[in-house]
């Protein structure tokens, strides 16, 4: 038996699947391709602000402007905030079981206003602060999506 909930879908034993699918738009598509195509992030900087967002949009939140300026961001970059997760689940985007423990945060990317979100690999002492240097390891066979990004690792670890 299925239960229809608008676009979440449940299962009588408990499990979930949402069947969503959306465009990526002009921002999104140009980000996701320099992604794997030349394993390098590209932002939107308005010209009114200067604001770098990444990942890029069309308009500037603050400003209303619409954002035409391509700039190159990181790859490096520091720790804005984070979680270290010690339980384990099934990963939804690639429904393999995630190995624990492993950290996930936002990132600010150097030349960017707005941070990233991803996984972070933890240093050998388990240890993760804010204002850590990370630089992004990249998957072998990109396929144009967040998943080019196996995860940010920290400098010196």
């Amino acid at each position: 038996m299925v239960k229809k909930n608008l676009n979440l879908l449940t299962l009588t034993n408990g499990e979930s699947f949402q069947p969503f699918r959306y465009a990526l738009g002009s921002a999104g598509a140009r980000f996701f391709q320099e992604l794997k195509d030349n394993n390098r992030f590209m932002g939107l900087r308005c010209a009114k602000c200067e604001k770098v967002y990444i990942p890029p949009r069309n308009v500037c939140g603050p400003c209303f402007e619409p954002l035409k300026d391509w700039v190159q961001v990181g790859p490096e970059g520091s720790i804005y905030s984070f979680t270290v997760l010690r339980f384990a689940f099934i990963d939804p985007e690639t429904g393999e079981k995630k190995p624990v423990p492993y950290g996930y945060g936002f990132i600010r990317l150097d030349g960017a206003s707005t941070n990233l979100q991803h996984f972070l690999e933890l240093p050998k002492n388990g240890d993760l602060k804010i204002g850590m240097r990370v630089r992004p390891v990249f998957a072998k066979n990109a396929q144009g999506n967040m998943r080019d990004i196996v995860h940010f690792s920290v400098d010196g670890a």
